[in-house]
Order: C-alpha cells, then structure tokens, then sequence
C-alpha cells in the first residue's frame, strides 16, 4: 500500500513530524553518547516498555534517524546508533533541552 506524502506547513511541522511523541527525544539523546545495545537503551530511557522502544526505533529506522546493525554471532547482537541524520537532529534538540533544563521547576509546577 503507497503512502501519502506529507506536505508541511513550515520548518517546525516537519521537525515535529519526525519527532512525535513522547520517547523519541529520550532514545535520541541516549544514542548521542554512542551506539548501544537494546537492553542498554531501555536501561538508559527509563519508564519505556519493551515493546513502545521497538516500535520507536523501527520507526526511528525507517525515518533515517537510526541505525541498526546486526552482528552475525552467538549470542546475536544488534547495536543501535544515530546516523548522521539522526546526530544533526540531536545536535538541534540540544537547545531545547538547555531550556527545559533552566525552567524544569516552572514546567512542573504548573497544575
């Protein structure tokens, strides 16, 4: 089945687009540290199910944000890490984070 494709209305609609969502942000900032394996990652974005951290990363995966590869050995392992999209949109978030840091009191104490 063919997809739509999206048209935006500007820069930030498209941007929140692809970050939609609450643990898209979080696994993106614990990637930025370096690629890490599954059981690492859900270690590292804490209240995340197994199965929400699956589905972000495929859609991370299939958004270009994310890497996944596969090492062929016993036990198999897959690593995670950010492609060069996925760093440039890191690399963009940092702000907004800087901001949530230097407010986080104000934002939780509003009712």
């Amino acid at each position: 089945m063919p997809t739509k494709k999206r048209t935006y209305t500007c820069g930030l609609d498209a941007a929140i687009d692809i970050m939609g969502g609450k643990w898209k942000g979080l696994i993106l900032f614990a990637l930025d540290e370096g690629p890490l394996r599954f059981g690492e990652l859900r270690r590292a974005v804490p209240g995340i199910s197994e199965r929400m951290l699956i589905l972000q990363l495929r859609e991370m995966e299939n958004s270009g944000l994310v890497h996944r590869e596969v090492f062929h050995q016993v036990p198999p392992k897959v690593e995670y890490s950010l492609t060069e999209f996925g760093q440039s949109l890191s690399t963009a978030m940092m702000p907004l984070g800087e901001w949530g840091e230097e407010h986080m009191e104000r934002i939780e104490a509003i009712p």
